[in-house]
């Protein structure tokens, strides 16, 4: 069968959702000169060839945000094809962490209401961790 063009590699990203105690949200700016640059995320990177999942989110938010990862719970797997690169985004909340977050990048960040984050420009692949978030977050607030 002929190829259809070159394979695409899928990149492997290590995603945290980090919460605050005022169940804040941490969400960064990508820099504009990167794929989807400018939009907001969540924070997070590339898993590195051999590194676990957890050695990685670990890894990436101490490079990025300076802070230690605690308690953790695995939130979803994002598969998205953007066409010209494929990710998956293996997503956990950070429930709790040591530190405090700055953009060691030189990145932006900012501390958002769950319900204030479709107020903010976000990659495709993003839009379902915000709506496992959101669900997440009136799942455990229970019953009004």
């Amino acid at each position: 069968m002929p190829s259809t063009g070159p394979e695409v590699a899928i990149v492997h990203v290590a995603v945290g959702v980090v919460l605050d105690q005022a169940g804040r949200v941490l969400i960064t700016r990508r820099a504009s000169n990167s794929h989807q640059g400018g939009l907001w995320e969540f924070p997070g990177g590339k898993v590195e060839a051999g590194e676990s999942l957890m050695v990685a989110l670990a890894r990436e938010l101490q490079e990025e945000l300076g802070i230690a990862i605690g308690r953790t719970s695995p939130l979803l797997e994002v598969h998205h094809d953007y066409g010209d690169k494929c990710v998956l985004l293996d997503v956990h909340v950070v429930w709790e962490f040591s530190g405090e977050a700055r953009g060691l990048e030189d990145q932006p960040l900012q501390w958002v209401a769950p319900g204030k984050l479709g107020l903010y420009g976000f990659p495709a692949a993003n839009e379902p961790i915000i709506d496992a978030l959101t669900e997440l977050l009136q799942l455990s607030a229970g019953p009004d």
